[in-house]
Formats: C-alpha cells, structure tokens, sequence
C-alpha cells in the first residue's frame, strides 16, 4: 500500500506523490518517473516488487497527470510546464534524500519520463546514484516525422499493430492492461502542442550535450523490440550512441524480443524487474 502526499515543484506547484515502504528497514531508494497520459498509481505493482527487495519506492504525477492535476487540465503544461517537470525530479529526489540519505538512489524512468530524465542528467547526472530507462529513444529524432504545431495523439504509435484489436495496442501485449488503461479517465492523452513542442526542443539540445552526463553513472536501458516509438530500434541505437560517445563506462542495454512499449506492463514484466534488481544488485544500489 501506499502512502500519498505533497511536496512543491519547482515553480511552486503542489504536486502528488506516492511513497511505497518495505516491511523492513529500507535498503535503497527507487525513484519512478512515469509517462505521458498515465499515472504514478500504474507503477503499482513494480513498485511492489521493489519493495519486495527491500527498496522504498518514491513516484509522482506529473504536473499536467494523475492527482497533481484537475481532470480538465490534463496534458496541459505549456511551454513553461515542459523545463519545471524536468526540475521536479530534482525536488523529489531531493525529498528521498532528505528521508533516506544513507541509502543509494536509483531514478527509473520511463516514456516521457525518461525524456525528461535525459535531460535532466545534463546537469544533475550527479545527484542520482544511477538511472533505469524504459520506453526510451533518442526522442528529438522523431520531431521531422510530426507536426508539433497541432495535437499529436498517441493513436499514432498504433499503426504497426494493424489491424489492432484498439488503439492503444502498442502499449504491450498484456490485454487485460491494455483494457484498463482505456477505462481509466487518467489516461490517454498526450501532452498540449505547447509542451509537446518544448520536450523536443530541449531533447534536442540535450542531445548534443551527453558529454556533460558524468561518465562513471551506472546506466540501464531497457526495451521492447516491438516499441514503435523506438522507431525499429534505431532511436534506441542513436541514444546509445550518444551515451558511447559521451564515455560512459557502464551502460547496459537490453532489448525484449517482442515486447512493446510499457516493460513493466508487458506478459514478461516478473523477468523485466527481476533482471533490474539484480543489476542493482551488482552494482551495489540495494546494501544488504
């Protein structure tokens, strides 16, 4: 079970967060960085395996999602919103700290959250002890194939699944998943033309700085083969790239034959978080 409160975000927003606790004394920190048109309550059951491994998990919705925002509001951050998501890492990681500061964090991120935590490794790769990525890509490369000035739906992820059972197939095969996620009003949507338009521009420019990212940080990337927004798995290769070149010394990549977007939702979820703990493990981010 969790527990539910409030902290400020970088602008003074009051965002919603979630704390998940072990049975025992906690022994390291998981920070979740949920997608667009979802919520950090999904992560409920991930978060539950963590806790299983002794980890104390942290997640937030996203200004603009979930509780943090009112149901009329939702997708809409505008072209402030995108820079002060990206911060609001920060100031919850900076809260687990302050409940935990013996313990190592590990920020797992995923979609636009690990988006927002590309770009916020820029300049704080040194405030976290390492990042999981999920649902990743080297993302400013998709802007050329979209017209930012206009709403751009999710759907659109969806073409490779043809002739697809609903629209929102892409996001793993686990249909009971997917069926929850379409009765959820909290879930959907994409971000306002706005927002959408500031995450890639600062993609873009995070891009040409990875040199920044500190080349000893532990980094995972994990992915379905079959994402569509990896883009056949290019992107994801571009994002290695970036990283090889940029000199980090731990990076592991790792892709699921035929799974989709969401890993931690995915048929094979169990062997997803299993083989995340014990990286974890081996580099020492959980103590005992």
């Amino acid at each position: 079970m969790s527990t539910t409160f409030t902290f400020t975000g970088s602008d003074g927003l009051e965002i919603t967060a979630y704390r998940w606790d072990p049975a025992a004394t906690p022994t390291g920190v998981v920070q979740i960085t949920h997608g667009v048109g979802e919520h950090a309550l999904r992560y409920t059951e991930t978060a539950e395996r963590f806790t299983a491994a002794g980890l104390v998990v942290y997640a937030q919705d996203h200004r603009g999602h979930g509780a943090t925002a009112d149901a009329t509001q939702y997708g809409m951050i505008g072209a402030d919103g995108w820079a002060a998501l990206v911060a609001d890492i920060g100031v919850l990681s900076t809260h687990a700290r302050l409940e935990h500061p013996e313990l190592p964090l590990t920020l797992l991120a995923h979609s636009l959250g690990s988006f927002a935590a590309q770009q916020y490794l820029i300049e704080h790769s040194a405030d976290v002890d390492a990042v999981i990525l999920t649902g990743t890509a080297a993302v400013d490369l998709l802007a050329p194939a979209l017209d930012l000035d206009s709403p751009v739906g999710l759907e659109m992820f969806n073409a490779p699944f043809q002739p697809a059972r609903t629209e929102f197939d892409w996001l793993t095969r686990d249909e009971s998943i997917v069926d929850a996620y379409l009765a959820d009003s909290r879930c959907g949507f994409n971000l306002d033309p706005g927002g959408l338009k500031a995450m890639f521009d600062e993609a873009a420019r995070a891009g040409e700085a990875t040199d920044r990212v500190r080349t000893d940080l532990p980094l995972y990337i994990a992915v379905g083969e079959l994402d569509p927004v990896n883009g056949n798995l290019a992107l994801l290769r571009a994002l290695e790239q970036r990283y090889l070149a940029a000199g980090l010394t731990d990076l592991t990549m790792v892709t699921y034959p035929g799974a989709r977007h969401e890993l931690l939702n995915e048929t094979n979820r169990t062997q997803v978080v299993i083989a995340m703990i014990d990286w974890m493990r081996e580099r020492h981010l959980i103590t005992t």
